[in-house]
């Protein structure tokens, strides 16, 4: 059965930033991450998946593990993985949804240490994070979740890796993955520690203006009546996105990072007021994102600014009451 097409991220109707900074994640996963907060009905979900439908096809090997054919044999032992190598196939980025009530099991998978003592060999159930290796992890919610889950998805997005431990019995295996993270404000605040672990964080909320306001009631409905033929009127924007993504993807390791440029990211940093260095260190990487993405090797001023919006909003110390991103903190 023909699978139904996702609402095209190109058509979704403003969004400037957010759109940007899922763009950006998708380019350098030592992003780690976006957080998306906003009120409901503000295209959030809807730009996940409309943007893993433009990210280019890969290869990987058929499995749990979601291994490209060239990582394959490094991990094949370790993760108990049949040999010869299955035949790899071609695939799109997925979306993993992670849902709220996931304990810790289920997100880094198991060990069965039933198994481990009797028979003497390690038996592993993989979990979410094994699933979204390679794909997006998309997150609704994210401040509902327990703060310890939360810690762990956040430590195998700056790491890339999931190792579990019971028992003195350990196993690790791949997990890169984009996180994406969203929530509303209304119903809880994340813990300072944790936003600081997010390498990105925009503030969406309904627009404004009246004639964008209309243009959403109308692409809505032109969607749903037919969502085949919205698609394909999208169709040259997204490939053109698409490509575009690629390009800004191979050039970011090339992207001249100069001592000008640390020099105004730690002095920017410091007049922030933020805790720590993470600040630092995600700016520099956004805005080497961000110079990739507009084509060029070199970080320009408007890179760096624009890297600072992205990147230190939440992480600035706030009086009590005062919400991300309010008077001062842009």
């Amino acid at each position: 059965m023909a699978q139904r097409p996702v609402y095209p991220f190109c058509a979704i109707v403003g969004q400037q930033e957010m759109k940007l900074a899922l763009i950006l994640a998708t380019i350098s996963p030592d992003l780690s991450g976006v957080l998306i907060r906003g009120e409901k009905g503000t295209a959030k979900s809807t730009a996940v998946r409309g943007l893993a439908a433009l990210l280019p096809e890969h290869q990987e090997v058929p499995g749990a593990y979601h291994l490209s054919p060239e990582k394959y044999p490094a991990h094949a032992a370790e993760l108990g993985l049949p040999e010869p190598m299955p035949e790899p196939r071609t695939v799109q980025v997925p979306v993993v949804e992670l849902p709220v009530g996931a304990t810790e099991d289920r997100v880094t998978g198991t060990l069965d240490m039933e198994t481990a003592l009797r028979e003497g060999r390690r038996r592993f159930e993989p979990g979410l994070l094994a699933a979204a290796h390679r794909a997006i992890l998309y997150v609704d919610e994210v401040n509902l979740l327990d703060d310890h889950v939360v810690d762990l998805l956040l430590d195998s997005a700056a790491m890339g890796v999931n190792t579990v431990e019971r028992e003195g019995v350990s196993i690790t295996h791949p997990a890169r993955f984009t996180l994406v993270g969203t929530m509303n404000p209304e119903e809880g605040e994340l813990r300072p520690q944790l936003l600081d672990r997010f390498g990105l964080c925009v503030t969406v909320g309904g627009e404004d203006d009246p004639d964008k306001r209309i243009e959403v009631i109308r692409r809505r409905p032109a969607f749903e009546d037919d969502p085949a033929g919205f698609s394909r009127t999208w169709e040259q924007e997204g490939h053109t996105l698409s490509e575009r993504i690629v390009r800004a993807t191979e050039l970011v390791k090339e992207v001249h990072i100069d001592d000008e440029t640390l020099m105004t990211v730690a002095r920017t940093c410091i007049n922030a007021h933020v805790d720590g260095h993470r600040a630092d260190i995600m700016m520099v990487r956004a805005a080497r994102t961000l110079a990739a993405w507009n084509g060029r090797t070199d970080i320009t001023a408007d890179d760096l600014s624009q890297a600072a919006r992205l990147v230190l909003p939440h992480r600035m110390r706030r009086r009590p009451l005062e919400s991300v991103g309010g008077p001062g903190q842009a």
